[in-house]
């Protein structure tokens, strides 16, 4: 196997671990440690390491070793630490926490797409809400999910606001993680396709508050459909 996929899984594989609690904050490793937990070379272990610091999830000096950083310190928009706390006992809290920047975020991004003005991005996320409507009818929840994370990138995009924009990386990490991880439920629930198309056409239409507001339902929408899916209930996709 290649250097680089040997070594991303290594990485993939403390990662899980450190979200886990299985290694703890401030435990400190040594380079043999990973080399042997994980049957690797020095070079491999060491550029997971590396890749592990670009992270922040852990820090490394010389006669000291691998310390294990806080979470709270780490790049918690990176999306693989996202995906690495999805895949946790503690998956609920970056569930909410995603849910929460979701909710201030994006009926802002909405309000600005209104005001832009932009014609193409306008048109961009018309024609996702038609994706996701065509995915809904024909029960083709991947391409939804697609189509849905198609439809935020954009709708972040047309905010012109650069730093709103790089969020559409984790709002799609979070739509795709939950079909992967199997919090979301079976059924399309058609009314989410429709208050996509109603932030779409009031985007179109130059409606900031409009927009703002229909963007707001969607988000806190997906927040209680989190909920109800973790307490055991069901409902139909809120995205």
């Amino acid at each position: 196997m290649e250097l680089q996929g040997l070594h991303g899984q290594v990485v993939d594989r403390i990662g899980l671990s450190l979200a886990a609690d299985e290694i703890r904050a401030g435990e400190v490793l040594r380079l043999e440690d990973v080399q042997e937990r994980y049957g690797v070379s020095r070079t491999v272990a060491r550029e997971a390491v590396r890749v592990l610091e670009s992270k922040r999830a852990v820090t490394s000096r010389p006669r000291i070793g691998i310390t294990v950083r806080p979470m709270p310190e780490w790049n918690l928009y990176d999306p693989q630490v996202i995906r690495w706390r999805l895949a946790s006992p503690r998956r609920e809290v970056q569930l909410r926490e995603l849910a929460e920047l979701r909710a201030a975020v994006e009926p802002s991004a909405a309000a600005l797409a209104a005001a832009s003005g932009d014609a193409e991005a306008r048109q961009a996320l018309s024609e996702h809400a038609r994706a996701m409507a065509s995915a809904a009818r024909s029960g083709d929840s991947a391409g939804f999910v697609e189509a849905d994370a198609a439809f935020h990138r954009a709708l972040l995009g047309a905010s012109g606001n650069g730093m709103f924009a790089q969020l559409a990386e984790v709002t799609e990490e979070l739509l795709v993680a939950r079909r992967e991880l199997s919090l979301m439920p079976h059924d399309i629930d058609m009314a989410a396709v429709r208050r996509h198309q109603e932030v779409a056409e009031a985007v179109a239409a130059g409606r900031s508050a409009e927009a703002a507001q229909a963007v707001t339902v969607i988000v806190n929408a997906a927040h209680s459909e989190v909920e109800d899916l973790l307490a055991g209930g069901s409902c139909g996709y809120g995205v």
